[in-house]
């Protein structure tokens, strides 16, 4: 989670400069909601493109591990959109989905067991 957290960091960096260069201050208002929703939309780019190419992100290729389906497929736009959005309002509810592993029987995310996608090793 620590190496996920430093590419996320990283884009949104990146992407916010781009977003006052274009835009400006986006301290308060519309502003500061549409930069909000413009840095989760291109975090979504980012892990639609790695789930649905490879199964991996960056950090997920430096600990051998990938995502894909129950049957070992890799994930569909659809689904890797859907784990997305769930991941992300985990996130929103102080992370309750990814605490979800701590009691489920397979090791699961919530988002995981919901979509019935697997982590598994690469």
């Amino acid at each position: 989670m620590v190496y996920e957290l430093l590419t996320i960091i990283a884009l949104c960096i990146v992407f916010a400069g781009i977003f006052y260069g274009i835009f400006g201050d986006a301290t308060e208002g519309v502003r500061r909601l549409f930069q909000q929703v413009f840095l989760w939309a291109i975090l979504g780019i980012y892990y639609l493109w790695c789930w649905t190419k490879s199964g991996q992100t960056v950090a997920m290729q430096a600990w051998h591990i990938k995502v894909v389906t129950q049957d070992n497929a890799p994930l569909s736009m659809q689904m890797a959109l859907r784990r997305y959005v769930l991941a992300s309002l985990s996130l929103m509810l102080c992370g309750l989905g990814f605490l979800w592993v701590i009691v489920d029987k397979d090791r699961l995310f919530l988002h995981d067991r919901l979509l019935k996608c697997k982590i598994i090793i690469a």
